[in-house]
Formats: C-alpha cells, structure tokens, sequence
C-alpha cells in the first residue's frame, strides 16, 4: 500500500556490509536517506571474506570467546548457479579470461562480484570499516530514534544518534550445536563447521558428521579425501547406506556417544570415532541489539516481526534485512531493502501497531498448527522439489513460498517482483541440490534455459546503456 506522505530522507544505520547490508546501503541511499554502514572487518563482503583463522574453541561454544566472522571453508562452492543469484540491476556473471568461470563458482568469485558491486555503487564512502557495533538503543528524549555505540580497531570508541537501523548482522558466526547424550565423557575432539577450513587434520582418522544438508555434504565429502572413514548422521536415515566415495556412508542420527570413543546410531550401529563435526546451522545473535526484551530470539525464532522484517512496536525505526534461510538469498536481500527504505521515506505505509503484531501473531499461530518447530520460522523456500517440505500439504504453501512474498513485497513498495527466469532456473537449480548427486555442480543440462537468461541480461544491460 502506497502512503501520500510526501518522501523525506532519514539519517540511517547499517549494521553489516556483506550482501544484504551492501544492496540495503544502495537502496537507502537511491531513496533519498543519508546512510552511514557499519563494518567489523576491513573490507565488504560478509560470509563471503575466506579467512584460514579459526576460533580457539572448535565449538565456538565459549560466549567469551574471540569470535572468527567467517565460517567459509576452502573449497566452498555455491549451491545455486551463478546467473539467479545477482542483484536484478548486476548480474552476476562470468569474467572474461579472469576469475573461476563456473557455473557454480568458488567463494572467491562470489566475494569479487560483491566488491564489484560496492565499487559501482559507491558504497564504500558510506562505511566506517573495522567498526564494531556495541550497542544499538532507543534514546531517552526520544524513542523514536536510536543511539548507536561503537568502537573501532584502534580503540577509539563514538555513539551517533539514526533515525532508524537496518540490522544486517547476518547469521552465520553463532552455531548451533547437537544435543549428544554422553558426550561429556566421549573422548574425541568435536568441532562445528564454522571452524573447519581443509581436511588435513583429519587424515588417517574415523570422522562423524552430523547434518546432511549443504555444508554437510560439502565437508563429509572434503573429508573423505583424507580420512580413514567418515560417518555422516542425518535426519530421514533409517538403515546404513553408502554414498559417493568407498570410505564414506550415511546414517540416522546418534542414539549416545561412550567414554570409550564409540559413537551408537539409533539404528544400533556403532563407530569409534576421532572426532566429530558438528554441520548443524547457526543461531541468530544481536548481542548490541537493546530493546528491553521486546525483541527475542526463541528456539532461533526472531520475534515479533511483521513479515520477517519489522519488530511491530519499533518499526520502522528497528527492521531486519537477510532473517529468512534457504532460497534466493541476494534478491531477498535486495527487494526487502527496496521496502525498508521505502517505508523509511513515507512513499509506502506499514499497517499499524495492532494490525502488525495480528499478523505475526496469526502467522506464529500457524505455523504451530501445521507442526512447524519455531526453528523454521524463517524458512523461505518454494515446496516443489524439495524433500525437505514434503509433509506440507499445497494449500499450507502462503505459509513458506517466496514467490507469494517477493510479490506481496514487491506490491507494497512499487517494485518490479521476481523475474520469471529467475524463478525457472532456481526451480530447476533447487531440484538438483537434493536429487543431483554428489556432482551436481559439475553437470548442468538446461542450456537453453542459460541462452534464454542470457538474452535478459543482453536487453537489461541494453536498457541501461540508453537510461545512461
């Protein structure tokens, strides 16, 4: 719905410059809003910064302990091909005789796209890097603004007052780990995946994956390259099955671990294991978020949030870019921040107080109904193809697809809603994920499809030739 209040810019904090915070940052600004982002790190790009540091404590369960931001690990390859996950106006492209020209590229390429992007929009002169957020809070003269406190690497710690704060933080540096019983007297080494980086200290060794999604299948494979044996513990296993390499095979989820270095499956199997790698997610974490606990983060629901975005009562002062997982995660980003800095500007109007929190209250309520933990609150994805919403039923689909919410989105802000391409070639490109084998990335045989993106890109940058 499109407010008659006229635009007016707003002096606005983004806290974060990987994908989400750098297109939030170019979306405020073409919206009129002065934009100050805020960065821990010296350059932009978020996850996508490969660093071979990693925290001293392999489970980064430690809430004292020094944080390493990323959690990529060398031979990370995306899991979506490259042309549907650029910015509408960028496509992210191969580059002629540079770069990993992959379908499915390496984390390099996809950081050198987004260092593209901030230098053909100018982002950088909006950003104060290694800058770390401390406290994000209401002022006392007026609610309705924010204090933000900062420092930066040479200790020189500021507050300034914003008119709002487009949290950006991402979600990938506060993991989640399994719940083993006896795992306190089992003798092996543990580790989560934000802390794996190559395989070599695994060599010769039994290892234990537990997850079986994207990250988990990336690892247990890298493994497999120089361990002995590894064991991956999933969800939906119910029998010992191999897969892929001769010394890797699969199995349901871990019954107990025993002080004497064996691991029992549900199944009744057992390994004695060196060590164990925890694939199994993140937590959201706001740590310099205070609003006296009126925003939570409960069994990793971040709540209330209208539509994933604003918390009803400090909205729009308060909103959040990036909260949903899975999908097309950078044109999310891009069409979420398209609202934001619209409903920043007055162009477009969010219902009211009562009305926002009905709606999250109604949606939360639903989600219970169907049997949804509140872990998957914010899963963003479309049902067909994949078996990870199989036991929803097609009219419980307004609840998770992201057609419905890029278009409700795009409605609101008078925006341009997901390509038709787009939406083919994620289709096609989420159906190979979970049914293509271990060489999905390897083997791509819909052409014609790629001819046709291609021709989009050619007619945009077309387009873009004649506005310029």
């Amino acid at each position: 719905m499109t407010s008659l209040i006229p635009s007016r810019g707003r002096h606005v904090a983004v806290i974060g410059l990987g994908a989400a915070g750098l297109v939030a940052a170019r979306e405020l600004r073409c919206e009129g809003h002065t934009v100050v982002g805020f960065e821990r790190e010296k350059h932009v790009g978020g996850l996508w910064m490969y660093t071979d540091r990693v925290e001293l404590d392999s489970l980064s369960a430690d809430p004292d302990r020094t944080v390493v931001h990323s959690s990529v690990y060398e031979s990370l390859r995306t899991n979506l091909p490259r042309e549907c996950m650029g910015f509408s106006d960028f496509p992210f492209v191969t580059r002629s005789g540079e770069g990993d020209p992959r379908r499915y590229p390496d984390h390099r390429e996809v950081l050198k796209y987004l260092q593209d992007f901030a230098k053909e929009f100018k982002i950088d002169e909006m950003v104060r890097f290694e800058t770390e957020v401390l406290c994000v809070e209401p002022t006392e003269k007026d609610s309705r603004k924010w204090r933000v406190q900062f420092k930066s690497s040479s200790g020189v710690s500021g507050e300034e007052t914003f008119d709002a704060v487009v949290v950006c933080n991402g979600h990938y540096t506060e993991p989640r780990i399994a719940h083993i019983p006896g795992i306190d007297s089992w003798p092996g080494k543990q580790f989560h995946s934000h802390n794996y980086r190559i395989p070599d200290q695994f060599k010769d060794q039994v290892v234990i994956v537990i997850g079986g999604q994207a990250s988990g299948n990336d690892i247990s494979s890298d493994i497999a390259s120089m361990a002995k044996e590894v064991h991956i513990s999933a969800k939906g296993v119910t029998s010992e099955s191999y897969s892929g390499y001769n010394n890797l095979r699969l199995h349901p989820p871990i019954y107990r671990a025993r002080k004497d270095g064996s691991v029992v499956f549900k199944n009744g199997k057992v390994v004695f294991a060196d060590a164990i790698v925890h694939c199994t997610g993140y937590k959201y974490h706001f740590p310099f978020l205070k609003t006296n606990g009126y925003v939570t983060v409960e069994d990793n629901r971040v709540g209330p949030l209208y539509k994933h975005v604003f918390p009803p009562a400090l909205a729009p002062g308060i909103s959040f870019i990036g909260l949903p997982f899975m999908g097309l995660q950078f044109f999310m980003f891009e069409i979420q921040s398209k609202w934001v800095a619209s409903v920043l500007s007055g162009r477009a109007k969010l219902p009211s107080e009562d009305k926002m929190m009905e709606e999250a209250i109604a949606f939360y309520a639903k989600l219970e109904d169907l049997g949804i933990p509140k872990r998957y609150t914010h899963f963003l994805t479309d049902p067909q193809g994949n078996p990870m919403l199989g036991k929803f039923k097609p009219e419980d689909e307004v609840v998770i697809s992201q057609r419905d919410y890029f278009n409700w989105i795009a409605e609101q802000c008078g925006c341009a809603s997901i390509e038709p391409w787009r939406e083919r070639l994620y289709n096609v490109a989420i159906k190979k994920v979970f049914f293509g084998g271990d060489c999905y990335r390897d083997r791509w045989d819909a052409d014609q499809l790629i001819k046709e993106v291609y021709g989009e890109f050619a007619k945009l940058k077309s387009n873009q030739d004649c506005s310029s």
